[in-house]
């Protein structure tokens, strides 16, 4: 009788494990690779595993050994290029490294790329952690979640970076907000003011403050800076019991060359590009990940898996995609390699977004992907099968840059720059479209949202009230940094948090109010959202009165009823005789002023006879200097 094969290694990665990721489909990898709570031969302890194939010989460094390269040495996988080891005894919250051996000799001390847990910087190990048994409590939200259309949803999102929107009077870790604090705070103000969905700056460990977590080194390690992964469980878990989603920025596009990150992680390019004129970004100073290789890809994907499965995470917002899908994205000429048929586009970029968006929408758990894509790139939210990379949204960086040229002309210039306002308007169903203010408007001497407005101190706020105004009744998703909504002076700054005494002026706070009724009116009024990707959810009334800045259009849901009508008065003129056309008879309730907010019970106007802007009706209404006024009908 033939002896049976003894399995290679410890056994806790099989066989078809290696086979999976080296095809790059193991999408649950991180359940093998990094540190992992076991019991061989009877004994608890830690399991390790790295992928290092260039590696001469690789060790377990901790505390336990004094740090010491040759003291637990990790033995090859078979022909893997993953290494491994089990540490008897070991537990959770210990500090470790990899000693990994290059070809030449040299000893690189990098920490666990599938590490669920960092030190606190500027400490650089990775923390074993343990990730399992939290008791959730949002299954509600996740059932939801599972039968909702992201579509046809209201979506307004408050992006938020964490160390920077309020901060305690202590200290320790420079007074941020833990998880847990913030989750109560912010989930409060979030409710208060309407937003459905937070979105995280910088969560994946990052060595660097200013780098606002773009710049990350621990992919599955919810940072240190504000408490453990299972603190972070517990920020997601209570946002979802408040009915508030939660988004992170997620940036598959690079990383830094930091000593323990995954730059030359062997001792050779392993994560990059070998070819620095693919795997540097000139612009940052960093990395980009080569999406060539299957066990890149696979880091990738199952990290944005791991967000969504393990920490209940609703959506990612993919960061800088333009410098994927470009070979020549900020690169002169002769700086960068054209790919097999001469073009400028990253074809293993663009395979990796199909193949990214599919898996994570073909696990239906209702999460959704959003591409920050600056381009005109075609087709960025239509499906693989349809050519499209299968974002489900992108950020309207076109609406963004118009809104603001035209937000910031003082208004007699207005009215030679109409068409910056009605220009989105032409292209709006061309994809499913967040309009985004976000915070890279409001950094790098970009000023301040109100500081961007021109006038003197009231015409600022006016002028700010309108734009948000506009901005609501455009068809699109919708996306504010904090601070914006308050009418925060200063450019944001990381170190700092925000002036929410500003709150308390009158000014301000009436800001803050406006926005708070535009933000409950976008959630009440299913016009506002439905068809947001459909001429049948949109209708100018008048799109032409450049002379006077006026805007006029309505919004409708597949039902045609609670229609809205929006009329804003961009300039300081009052227009006391003003008349919009309409499209039938009966009444116009005013539900919505600047002057006043929300109108609860609203204040109805009959509609004339007579032909107007177009409409066989119209509706007779002072508008005031830099009025707003919304009517339903």
């Amino acid at each position: 009788m033939a002896k049976k094969k003894k399995p290679a290694g410890i056994g806790f990665i099989t066989e078809m494990d290696r086979y999976l990721f080296g095809n790059g489909t193991h999408y649950e990898i991180y359940r093998k690779l990094g540190s992992h709570k076991q019991t061989l031969d009877g004994k608890s302890g830690m399991y390790f595993a790295v992928w290092a194939p260039h590696a001469a010989a690789v060790g377990l460094v901790c505390d336990r050994n004094q740090w010491l390269p040759d003291a637990n040495p990790m033995k090859p996988l078979e022909s893997s290029g993953i290494w491994e080891i089990f540490i008897p005894d070991m537990g959770y919250g210990e500090l470790y490294k990899y000693a990994i051996t290059t070809t030449t000799g040299k000893v690189l001390f990098k920490a666990d790329p599938y590490a669920s847990s960092s030190e606190y910087r500027p400490g650089t190990a990775s923390v074993t952690a343990d990730i399992d048994g939290f008791k959730w409590g949002d299954a509600a939200w996740m059932n939801k979640r599972k039968e909702t259309d992201p579509y046809t949803a209201p979506m307004s999102i408050y992006e938020v970076h964490l160390a920077s929107w309020r901060k305690k009077e202590r200290e320790e870790k420079d007074g941020v907000y833990t998880y847990v604090e913030a989750a109560h705070e912010l989930a409060d103000y979030v409710k208060e003011m309407g937003y459905t969905h937070v979105e995280l700056l910088g969560i994946a460990e990052h060595p660097f403050d200013g780098s606002w977590g773009y710049q990350v080194t621990g992919y599955f390690a919810p940072t240190s800076r504000y408490g453990t992964p299972k603190e972070f469980m517990y920020f997601v878990n209570y946002l979802h019991k408040k009915g508030i989603g939660v988004i992170l920025d997620w940036v598959p596009a690079h990383f830094p060359k930091d000593a323990h990150g995954l730059a030359d992680f062997d001792g050779q390019p392993l994560y990059e590009y070998a070819d620095s004129r693919k795997g540097e970004h000139p612009d940052w100073g960093t990395k980009v990940f080569d999406y060539e290789k299957n066990e890149v890809k696979n880091f990738l994907i199952s990290n944005a898996i791991y967000w969504v499965e393990q920490f209940h995470v609703d959506g990612l917002r993919v960061d800088a995609v333009a410098s994927m899908l470009y070979l020549d994205y900020g690169r002169s000429a002769g700086n960068w390699v054209p790919n097999r048929y001469g073009g400028h586009e990253n074809l293993e970029a663009i395979e990796f977004f199909k193949h990214l968006n599919s898996v994570l929408n073909g696990r239906k758990t209702g999460a959704i992907i959003i591409a920050e894509e600056s381009t005109a790139w075609p087709n960025v939210t239509k499906s693989p099968e349809d050519q499209g990379l299968g974002f489900n949204f992108k950020w309207n960086m076109g609406w963004m840059h118009d809104f603001l040229e035209y937000m910031k002309l003082d208004p007699y210039f207005r009215k030679y720059n109409h068409n910056k306002m009605t220009f989105g308007l032409t292209y709006f169903t061309s994809e499913n479209y967040i309009l985004v203010l976000s915070h890279d408007e409001v950094v790098h001497l970009k000023c301040s949202m109100i500081n961007k407005m021109p006038g003197i101190y009231e015409d600022k706020f006016a002028n700010l009230k309108c734009g948000y105004t506009f901005m609501m009744g455009h068809p699109g998703k919708k996306l504010l940094f904090m601070g914006q909504d308050f009418g925060q002076w200063h450019e944001w700054d990381e170190k700092v948090s925000l002036d929410w005494y500003l709150t308390e002026e009158y000014q301000h706070h009436s800001l803050q109010s406006y926005v708070k009724d535009l933000l409950h009116l976008y959630k009440k009024y299913p016009a506002l959202y439905r068809q947001d990707n459909d001429w049948n959810g949109f209708q100018w009334i008048n799109a032409n009165d450049g002379d006077r800045s006026i805007f006029s259009f309505i919004r409708r849901d597949e039902t045609n009823k609670k229609n809205l009508l929006f009329v804003i008065n961009f300039t300081p003129m009052e227009r006391p005789d003003y008349r919009v056309g309409v499209p039938g008879k009966g009444r116009y309730s005013l539900i919505l002023n600047s002057e006043e907010g929300m109108l609860p019970k609203g204040i109805p106007y009959k509609a004339e006879k007579g032909e107007c802007d177009g409409q066989p009706y119209s509706v007779t209404y002072p508008l005031p200097a830099y009025g707003t006024a919304v009517f339903r009908f």
